[in-house]
């Protein structure tokens, strides 16, 4: 008698925690891909409208598929997807406003809505937005469809502030980099809730390395310094697969052990927490169990 394939995938199910640690390798390949995914969608589109379209849903299935088969943290997986979110993000954004008509403002308040909308729906099932928790299918694509909101909502405002309020690019990358420090100055600080500054930080990631893109690639006569969109890319292109490689050879970034497989709302130490450090790369290093105790904070509830 044949046998048959089972409906249930267990050999697809996480080992271990599918995001890497926080470090500031992290925050620095993250903003490197949200100039990346900006200045990629823009040349696409400037090439051709139809490539662009079938090379950023194409390259966004194959590298969330590619993602979600691994069982534990890959670098070059997880940073792939994420290059392809921020190219895809870049065009979800700049689709609503040109297809539509819809003015900045308008789009903002949609994405803003849409992140507000995936966080509410993720922490009402699992009861945490802890990165330290994406050890289930589950959590993964509630986590996938929170970095696409984010980086959907980080375009839009990037362009908010260069165009509608007339910033410029250069203004526009001060501002937010000015604004990324506030939640790290305030969890170091003041003890804000970890989750709150990890996420407010990687909302802000978004505007602030797509204004320096375009700061970079776009001419001189809308406040850019002229190098060409194509150019941008592939110098970008070029840093991120060194860097996604030092990271992959180096394994520094992997999630330790006592944070992987904890279940939701049961308290483990986390051996890897640094709180003197005054900058975010180890804010989200927090464990489930100092969630629990922080339910009560705006970001958690």
């Amino acid at each position: 008698m044949p046998r048959t394939r089972p409906r249930h995938r267990p050999d697809l199910q996480p080992l271990a925690a599918k995001v890497p640690e926080i470090v500031v390798m992290f925050w620095v390949l993250k903003v490197l891909t949200t100039g990346m995914g900006e200045s990629m969608s823009d040349y696409l589109g400037s090439v051709s409208v139809p490539l662009a379209g079938l090379i950023g849903i194409g390259g966004l299935w194959f590298a969330l598929r590619l993602q979600l088969r691994t069982r534990e943290y890959r670098a070059p997986a997880y940073w792939f997807a994420v290059m392809m979110v921020a190219v895809f993000g870049t065009m979800a954004a700049d689709g609503l406003h040109d297809g539509t008509s819809a003015p900045y403002p308008v789009t903002v308040t949609i994405y803003g809505l849409l992140v507000a909308a995936v966080f509410t729906a993720w922490y009402r099932s699992e009861r945490t937005l802890s990165i330290h928790t994406i050890n289930t299918r589950r959590r993964e694509l509630y986590y996938w469809a929170a970095v696409f909101a984010t980086f959907a909502l980080g375009t839009a405002l990037g362009d908010f502030t260069a165009t509608t309020l007339n910033l410029g690019y250069l203004d526009s990358a001060l501002l937010f980099a000015a604004l990324i420090s506030i939640p790290a100055l305030a969890w170091w600080r003041l003890n804000l809730n970890p989750v709150v500054a990890f996420w407010s930080a990687y909302i802000l990631t978004r505007p602030l390395g797509a204004s320096f893109a375009d700061w970079f690639g776009k001419p001189p006569s809308i406040s850019g310094l002229g190098l060409g969109d194509g150019t941008v890319s592939a110098i970008a292109l070029v840093v991120f697969v060194a860097l996604v490689a030092y990271v992959a050879v180096g394994k520094r970034d992997v999630q330790g052990v006592a944070g992987e497989l904890a279940p939701a709302r049961q308290p483990h130490a986390h051996p890897h927490l640094h709180p003197h450090l005054p900058a975010l790369p180890h804010a989200e290093s927090q464990t489930l169990g100092e969630d629990a105790a922080l339910q009560g904070s705006p970001a958690d509830g």
